[in-house]
């Protein structure tokens, strides 16, 4: 069995959600955090957000970003009416103040693969009850600043749940804070936030399939959400943005 089809049979036992969100709210820590952080980016990165009117404001929710930057997770979330869970390292939660810090902040640890068992059953409870995540089909940050090919990895979690999947692609974001460099620059970023990613018909051809081939589904939903947001750079770089 691959590693892929374990992660699936062991998610069937998601651990017990919590209560389901049925509206918008923010705890206090988080809140404050993501004032602070909209201020930050604002200033410093004159960051624009476009198309959150897109983003479901209650209900399970798969947010798929490009991943360039540092900045991508908090310039996403902070922009948000609604709070949405975050996958973190798991060596990061080993430090108890900062493990506080980034638990408030709705971080799931997960193996340095990025998933996991344990780590796909904590995310399908989550959208079992209502809560929205990030993802990142590249798996990755990329290094030059351009798309990286999609990982199946998001393509299960897609098909192993009904969570509307909204594409997003951040421009700047590479420019400001890059994994080639140590401080951020003061560079220009904009968000957007593209129309909710269709995937009822891929989801029910996964749901009749036999094990054998669901896993060439992984990676079609995979590139499916990628091409969302490659869509989404193609019409910024054209000059047209939809939003």
């Amino acid at each position: 069995m691959s590693e892929l089809e374990s992660r699936e049979s062991e998610g069937e036992g998601s651990s017990t959600p919590r209560a389901l969100q049925t509206t918008v709210h923010r705890k206090p820590f988080y809140d404050l955090s993501a004032r602070v952080l909209t201020g930050f980016f604002r200033i410093y990165c004159r960051a624009t957000w476009h198309g959150r009117e897109n983003v479901p404001v209650t209900g399970p929710l798969i947010i798929a970003s490009n991943h360039a930057s540092f900045f991508d997770p908090p310039l996403i979330g902070c922009s948000l009416p609604r709070e949405i869970c975050y996958l973190a390292r798991e060596s990061l939660f080993r430090f108890g103040p900062f493990a506080k810090i980034i638990t408030a902040l709705n971080s799931i640890p997960v193996d340095r693969d990025g998933g996991g068992a344990r780590g796909l059953k904590m995310i399908l409870a989550e959208l079992m009850a209502g809560r929205g995540i990030l993802l990142f089909p590249e798996g990755t940050r990329t290094s030059d600043g351009e798309l990286l090919p999609a990982q199946p990895g998001i393509g299960l979690t897609i098909l192993k749940s009904d969570a509307p999947v909204v594409p997003v692609y951040i421009q700047g974001s590479f420019d400001s804070w890059s994994r080639r460099h140590k401080f951020p620059r003061p560079k220009k970023v904009s968000i957007h936030f593209g129309k909710p990613v269709d995937f009822s018909e891929m989801r029910r051809q996964f749901s009749e399939a036999d094990r054998s081939s669901k896993k060439g589904y992984y990676l079609m939903a995979a590139r499916k959400t990628l091409d969302a947001i490659a869509a989404i750079r193609d019409e910024i770089r054209s000059g047209n943005p939809a939003n």
